[in-house]
This record gives C-alpha cells, sequence and structure tokens, in this order.
C-alpha cells in the first residue's frame, strides 16, 4: 500500500473528517478524496461510510487502520534500533495513565526506570481509563496504565490484577480500626468524592443504586491527590484502588479499608499496548518494571 494514501487515510480516520485532516496536514480536500478513493479500489471495499457529520471507519477500514498504524510504529522501532539506541541511548517513553496511577505510582516508577535507562523521557498524559486506552490502541501512546470493567479491541493486556475500591480515611478515623466496612457504613459521614465518569465512580454509583444510598459529597474534585489531603486532615472519607493510596498509608497517615460491596470489585488495572505491536526493548522493559512495581510495592515506594 502506497504510504502517503495510508498517511492520509490514518489523518482522516483520527480526526473523523476530510477537511479537519486537510487543515492537519495542509493538504487539498481534492487530494485526499482521491488517495482514500484509491486505497478502497486496491482494497476493493469501502473504507468508510460517508456521513453529514463526518467519516467513519467501517470494519474493513478498521483493519487498514490497524495495520498501518502497526507499519508506522515498527518503522519506527527499526530507526531507532539502526541508530543504535540502547540502555544508555535516548529513548521517549509515552505513557496513557488513568487518574489513580498518575501522581505517585508512574512518577516513582519512571524514576526507578532511570537507574537502568539513563537516556529515558517520559511524555505521561492522564485520562479517562477508556481515552488511555484509546490511545495505545491508535498507536498514539506506547503502553497504557489504567483501569478496566470489560475486554477492549485490539490492544494487548500484559498484565491484568483485580482493583477493587476501598474506603480511604486518616488512619485516626474512629471507622480506622475496622477490618472492612459497606457503603451503607459510610453514610453518616462527610465524603470527598471524584467528578469524573471513571470505572470508580461509575461502580460507586452502580453500587448506590443497588443499596438505595443517596450521598451528598461535602467535597468534590478531579484530583485524587487533593480528595487525599482533604480526609487526611477531617473526618471525611474518600474511595480509591489500593494501589492509589499505597504511598500515603500507614500511622499518622491514610488507612484504606476494603468495601464489602461486590460492586466495588468488579474492574482490572491492567497494562496494555497496541495488539500485534512488536514493542521496542525499552517499552519491554517500562512494562516489565510496572508489573514488578505493582506486585513489589517497596521497589518504588
Amino acid at each position: 500500500m502506497d504510504q502517503t494514501a495510508l498517511r492520509y487515510f490514518l489523518e482522516v480516520a483520527r480526526s473523523g473528517s476530510l477537511s479537519k485532516a486537510s487543515e492537519r496536514l495542509f493538504v487539498a480536500v481534492s487530494a485526499l478524496s482521491r488517495q482514500i478513493a484509491k486505497l478502497e479500489e486496491q482494497m476493493g471495499t469501502p473504507l468508510f461510510e460517508r456521513r453529514p457529520r463526518g467519516m467513519v471507519l467501517t470494519e474493513a477500514g478498521r483493519l487498514v487502520a490497524n495495520h498501518a498504524r502497526r507499519s508506522q510504529l515498527e518503522e519506527e522501532r527499526v530507526i531507532d534500533e539502526i541508530r543504535g539506541l540502547s540502555a544508555h541511548g535516548r529513548v521517549m517513553l509515552r505513557i496513557a495513565a488513568s487518574q489513580g496511577v498518575a501522581p505517585d505510582f508512574l512518577p516513582q516508577v519512571c524514576r526507578h526506570f532511570l537507574k537502568t535507562w539513563p537516556g529515558a523521557h517520559f511524555q505521561m498524559d492522564v485520562s479517562a481509563p477508556s481515552v488511555a486506552t484509546q490511545r495505545v490502541r491508535e498507536g498514539t501512546h506506547d503502553v497504557a496504565v489504567c483501569f478496566s470493567m470489560a475486554p477492549e479491541k485490539d490492544v494487548h493486556v500484559h498484565y491484568a490484577q483485580r482493583a477493587p475500591i476501598y474506603a480511604v480515611m486518616r488512619s485516626g478515623h474512629p471507622l480506622a480500626s475496622r477490618e472492612a466496612v459497606a457503603l451503607a457504613d459510610l453514610v453518616s459521614w462527610p465524603v470527598a468524592m471524584n467528578n469524573e465518569s471513571g470505572t470508580l465512580r461509575q461502580l460507586f454509583d452502580i453500587a448506590c443504586s443497588l443499596e438505595g444510598l443517596i450521598f451528598e459529597p461535602v467535597f468534590v474534585a478531579n484530583l485524587q491527590t487533593a480528595l487525599q489531603s482533604f480526609v487526611l486532615n477531617t473526618d471525611a472519607i474518600t474511595l480509591a484502588g489500593y494501589l492509589t493510596a499505597r504511598s500515603r498509608l500507614g500511622p499518622g497517615g491514610l488507612t484504606a479499608l476494603p468495601i464489602t460491596n461486590p460492586e466495588l470489585h468488579q474492574r482490572t488495572l491492567q497494562i496494555q499496548t497496541m495488539a500485534g505491536r512488536t514493542l521496542p526493548r525499552a517499552v519491554v522493559a517500562f512494562v516489565d518494571l510496572v508489573k514488578e512495581a505493582i506486585e513489589t510495592p517497596e521497589l518504588v515506594d
């Protein structure tokens, strides 16, 4: 397949329209249209559904897009190998992350990674889990570390661990001595809550609906560090995955109690890359380190 046609095709797929792709590539709409028509003729089938509000990939188009993305990334990998990049050379790691692993855990992993890959540079983008997965699916990021509640297409899951949601409070909180709590136990206490529609909030809302519970958060934020800072100095309780709060647990800090409601156990923490991609050595090493850091807290804490 012609590489220019593939590049134009991918940009139309990313932007969803010929006009937006034209602006990004500085190429006339007519030229883009001709190249896509050429690809469709070569494939013998439409690659896009033409809709009033833009263009959407057909199933055949999705297959071509996946091939094109993998080809681009493979070309980058080969060029890097030819240039002699190694553990001592410059490498760029593009990381897509859920908010729960971004403030502490992944920066600690990156810091530790520099001990063996001193030439590494990192770009970390924090988003909703679905967006993080989409970024590795599209090849804009090398690895996603995010929470998931369902299987995802076109991604390879290197590691998955059950990631239940915990009630997080200051270590001197009246509930902190318990072994576990139910959501109903938290109703009489002030609650600090994330305002984003991530996996945690989705499962929390489902559990509350099933139990007929209503919470009116006293503090709302879209940043886990802000929520944890708030509960550290009040009697409020927030919700988080264990890994999210791990570095702040202990006497004088925070306590994380298991929540017994089964709905809050229905997600996993995953390490994802694009399906079918041959990963550069640095990405393989980083994935291995993330796995180890999840299972061995003392490695990076």
